[in-house]
C-alpha cells in the first residue's frame, strides 16, 4: 500500500527530476497529455497549467494516491488503473511517466509499444531511479526477507537504443542529485526517504515487531553509508531520463 504522506517527504528532491524531464518535451499544443503514475497529483497539475488547452489524466494503481489526487479541485481526470494495460487515446500527443516504471517487470517492451502506437509528433518522457546499487539498496537487499529486485531498469543508452529502434527521435541522458538531507536525532533521512518508496515491499512482509526489527538493523547500515555532517547528510542519486519525439 502506498502512503501518499510517506512518499511527499522530501517533495522539493522529488519532484525536481519531474521538471528536469518535461522542460524537454517540445509539444506546444497538444490535445491530450496522460501521466502514468500519477501518484498524489500535484505534479500532474502543472502539466494542466503548462498545456490549459490539453485534456489531462493521471492513472496510477494506488486507490490511495488517487484518492488523494482526486480530492483536489482542478482541471485534471484521475483514475485507478495499472500503467500496464494502458493504450494511447489517437489523440495522445504527450504521455509522461515519472518515477513509475522501476515497479513494471517488462517495461520496455511496453514503451516500445506506446513509440508505435502514438501518433506521429507525439512526445513520451520517462524518467526512472538508477540508483539501485547504492549502499542504501544494496544494504536493504540484504538483510529483508523478501526479495527485492537488484536491475530493474536499462540505463539512458539501452532506452535510446530501444526507442530509436521504435522510429523515435531520441533524447537521453542521465544525472546523479546529491541531495543534502537534514540529519535527525529521531531516526536517518536516508531511512524517512526510502520507507516511502523502496521498503515498500518490506514493510508489507512483516508485521510490527519484524519492522521494528529491520528499521535498526537498516538504519545501523546506513549510519555507516551515510554519514552526517554539519548537520546534513549527503544522499547522491542516480536517475535516468528519455525524451522521444515519434
Amino acid at each position: 500500500m502506498w502512503d501518499p504522506a510517506v512518499y511527499r517527504r522530501f517533495g522539493a528532491e522529488r519532484s525536481r527530476p519531474f521538471f528536469d524531464l518535461v522542460g524537454r518535451i517540445g509539444a506546444d499544443r497538444p490535445r491530450a497529455v496522460a501521466d502514468l503514475g500519477c501518484g498524489p497529483g500535484e505534479l500532474t497539475r502543472t502539466l494542466a497549467e503548462r498545456w490549459p488547452d490539453a485534456r489531462v489524466t493521471g492513472l496510477d494503481s494506488s486507490p490511495e494516491m488517487i484518492a488523494k489526487a482526486a480530492a483536489e479541485p482542478g482541471p485534471v481526470e484521475f483514475r485507478l488503473a495499472d500503467i500496464s494495460d494502458w493504450r494511447p487515446d489517437p489523440d495522445t500527443d504527450v504521455v509522461v511517466t515519472n518515477a513509475a516504471l522501476q515497479w513494471v517487470p517488462g517495461h520496455p517492451e511496453m514503451l516500445a509499444r506506446w513509440a508505435r502506437e502514438l501518433p506521429s509528433g507525439a512526445w513520451l518522457a520517462m524518467q526512472v531511479p538508477g540508483n539501485f546499487d547504492s549502499p542504501g539498496h544494496r544494504a536493504a537487499r540484504e538483510l529483508s526477507p523478501v526479495e527485492l529486485r537488484s536491475d530493474p531498469v536499462y540505463d539512458a543508452a539501452g532506452y535510446a537504443e530501444l526507442l530509436t529502434a521504435a522510429g523515435a527521435v531520441v533524447d537521453a541522458w542521465e544525472t546523479t542529485y546529491v541531495h543534502l538531507l537534514p540529519a535527525t536525532p529521531e531516526e536517518h533521512p536516508v531511512l524517512r526517504w526510502m520507507e516511502g518508496t523502496a521498503l515498500r515491499p518490506v514493510r508489507a512482509a512483516l508485521d510490527d515487531a519484524g519492522w521494528a526489527a529491520f528499521r535498526a538493523a537498516f538504519s545501523e547500515r546506513l549510519i555507516e553509508a551515510y554519514p552526517e555532517r554539519h548537520g546534513l547528510v549527503a544522499l547522491p542519486f542516480r536517475r535516468i531520463f528519455v525524451v522521444a519525439s515519434i
